[in-house]
């Protein structure tokens, strides 16, 4: 069926509402939703109406506000259209205090210390800018109401408020750039972002056999394949035919919904898989990566797989990421990204990438918090993901300009050229600004920049949000040195990028960005270097007047969502340091014991038979010293994990959190050379050999 008959069915889209709503509703809640006006109260009465008869017809009985909250994830309590008229009679409504506005409770969502866990009172508030859809399960339907989540303290509870708010900061400070610049056509600016989602599948059965992965996400242990990634043969491959059946059931879900996706492919590792949507207004774009994620896990279910959002569920192979592609335009469309065919003349565009430069030199830290979790820690670095240090990788062209522009370089200011592929029928290329970095954080690509640390499982909210504010920050940064400034405004510009790029050429690197060469250079430079959660996590700390000048978040909002992480962190941690032990005490030690017994029996027969075979004894000797080895090391593990409690101090916690890992590390290191020696059919869980080639 032509995708553009049924896209978007389940959802409230601008359809919808020309039917349901009069004319003058109607052009009110597109003016909310286009430009940004605020929303006309006298007119919710109408609009939920129609949102009730819509999704009544469509099958709905209930309705959920549908939040953000800051354990991850969505969240959502459903309410049915019913209530008792003047008689006492059953009745469907849905007034317009029930869509502006829902009460749960949120006793038991983490707070960070902001209230106490007797106080329960949390708001749910409408946001009219991402469209109401339906939500399906078995035959029933839910209508489901984007909204932010605050307390009845009206402290920030959730992930969509910063996200909304940091928008509205980076328009002001690009608007006031351009009120310099006397460009009076620039009303209002947009953020557009589009998501790429990397995921595993593999089959329910293998899933079912492995508790690592049932409770932590990934493999704790697993030793290598033979195979595995090494000849790069998935990347890009033929799709098998059950996994297209999933990507086509897939694609066909989300374009019910209003999802734009647009891309699907094989990615490096097997069973690795991406899906990329088309672009769309940020607040929208992680709405919807919300729902692809949701969606990828239940078509997943409903073909007899499972899927993986971890990112780094098999050892040794490539991890998934979620490339988040960011570029901001204004009203009148001009994206501030695009170059022209001649870069030097066009100020917005080196404006915008000079300020993208200031804020990652001076805040780059926030960045690497955005994507903090223990889940991404193991794929930073990693082989394709980028690592924990964060630069800016422009491409030759534009670094040749911008050296230009600083007085270190000759002249670049021409055209770009094509590539001519010289074989028979085949157009010219044009050759983009930059060639790709896949090793680099923030790299731009032609008329977007790439931040491709993301974990895949995360909310994007919190990474758009760090790259709204400090672009904000780096616009104004700009504004400021121009006003103090005499003279024509457009030529100090010139002057001003002059000093931002002389002062940004530590964050800027156009080579492999997980080689020992760059960390050795960063280190050199003075880059902040995080390499996991708790470490980068203090940045929001260090820089919590950037988030209160700009309103996005206050001090003890700040507070909270550090301890909110950590305490995620750390739980995450125990969680795996306990199904390890379990794993090692239940099944990898008495399978290590069930062959050596076997081995013995065959040792004795040959001894009294009078033959020898000192092959044998040897290999015995092996095994009873790796059994005694991860005994006393699956111990160490489990007398650390006693230790991690919430009353313990952030400080201790973090040590024995360091100690254990390297426990868990070697731990791993022995159960899977343990694998590579044992006979196969007492291995009691399913290796990588079958997880990743067997679907």
């Amino acid at each position: 069926m032509q995708i553009t008959k049924y896209f978007g069915e389940l959802t409230f889209n601008k359809k919808v509402m020309r039917e349901k709503l009069n004319k003058s509703v109607y052009e009110k809640m597109i003016a909310t939703i286009e430009s940004g006006a605020a929303l006309d109260q006298k007119i919710a009465a109408d609009v939920a109406h129609a949102m009730k008869e819509w999704s009544i017809q469509m099958g709905a009985t209930h309705f959920t506000h549908w939040f953000q909250p800051l354990r991850g994830g969505t969240a959502e309590k459903h309410d049915a259209f019913i209530c008792y008229d003047e008689d006492q009679q059953l009745i469907e409504r849905f007034s317009a205090k029930q869509l502006i506005q829902s009460e749960p409770d949120a006793s038991s969502f983490p707070s960070g210390g902001i209230r106490s866990t007797f106080e329960a009172r949390g708001y749910t508030a409408w946001d009219p800018t991402s469209p109401a859809f339906l939500m399906e399960s078995g035959k029933t339907r839910t209508l489901v109401i984007p909204s932010v989540y605050l307390s009845w303290t009206g402290y920030v509870l959730d992930m969509k408020t910063p996200l909304l708010r940091s928008q509205i900061a980076l328009s002001k400070a690009v608007l006031r750039l351009q009120k310099l610049l006397k460009n009076r056509f620039a009303k209002r600016l947009k953020v557009f972002l589009g998501l790429e989602q990397e995921y595993f599948l593999i089959s329910k059965k293998h899933y079912n056999q492995r508790v690592d992965l049932q409770n932590c996400g990934r493999t704790l242990f697993g030793a290598a394949p033979e195979k595995g990634q090494i000849n790069s043969e998935h990347y890009f491959g033929e799709i098998k035919d059950e996994i297209m059946k999933f990507m086509i059931e897939l694609d066909y879900e989300l374009y019910r919904r209003g999802i734009p996706a647009k891309t699907r492919h094989n990615e490096v590792a097997p069973n690795q898989f991406e899906i990329a949507p088309l672009y769309e207004e940020a607040n929208l774009a992680i709405d919807h990566n919300l729902q692809v994620m949701q969606m990828i896990l239940s078509v997943a279910k409903r073909n007899g797989m499972v899927a993986l959002l971890h990112e780094k569920p098999f050892y040794r192979l490539n991890g998934s990421g979620k490339h988040l592609n960011w570029s901001m335009q204004d009203a009148t469309g001009t994206n501030y990204l695009e170059p022209s065919k001649s870069p030097l003349k066009n100020i917005n565009f080196l404006v915008t990438i000079a300020a993208v430069l200031w804020g990652v030199q001076n805040y780059g830290e926030l960045l690497r918090a955005s994507v903090a979790d223990a889940g991404n820690d193991q794929r930073l670095g990693k082989h394709e993901a980028p690592p924990a240090i964060m630069s800016v990788y422009l491409g030759e062209y534009l670094d040749n300009i911008f050296d230009y522009i600083e007085g270190i370089a000759k002249p670049t200011d021409k055209q770009i050229d094509n590539i001519n592929l010289d074989i028979q029928r085949l157009p010219k290329i044009a050759r983009d600004m930059a060639d790709r970095n896949r090793t680099s954080p923030l790299a731009f690509t032609g008329n977007k920049f790439e931040f491709r640390a993301v974990g895949s499982h995360q909310n994007c909210s919190e990474a758009a949000s760090s790259l709204n504010i400090i672009i904000a920050a780096g616009f104004d940064e700009i504004c400021d040195r121009l006003v103090k400034l005499k003279g024509n405004v457009k030529s100090n510009v010139y002057v001003v990028l002059k000093k931002i790029i002389s002062e940004t050429k530590g964050i800027r690197y156009e080579g492999n960005s997980n080689s020992e060469q760059w960390l050795q250079e960063a280190i050199r430079r003075k880059l902040p270097l995080s390499q996991n959660t708790p470490q980068s996590l203090y940045s929001y700390q260090k820089h919590t007047r950037l988030f209160q000048k700009y309103n996005i978040l206050s001090q003890e909002e700040i507070e909270s969502k550090i301890k909110i992480k950590l305490e995620t962190y750390y739980n995450l941690k125990k969680i795996e340091y306990k199904t390890a032990v379990t794993m090692v005490e239940t099944r990898y030690l008495p399978a290590i014991l069930s062959y050596l017994a076997k081995l013995v029996s065959f040792n004795n027969e040959f001894h009294k038979s009078g033959r020898n075979l000192p092959e044998l004894d040897k290999k015995i000797d092996k095994l009873q010293e790796s059994y005694k080895k991860n005994y006393q090391l699956n111990s160490k593990l489990n007398q650390q994990i006693q230790k991690v409690l919430p009353e313990v101090p952030a400080v201790t916690t973090k040590q024995i959190v360091n100690k254990a890992d390297k426990i868990m590390e070697e731990l791993r290191k022995q159960i899977d050379n343990v694998e590579q020696r044992i006979e196969y059919s007492f291995w009691p869980l399913p290796g990588y050999r079958e997880i990743l080639f067997d679907i």
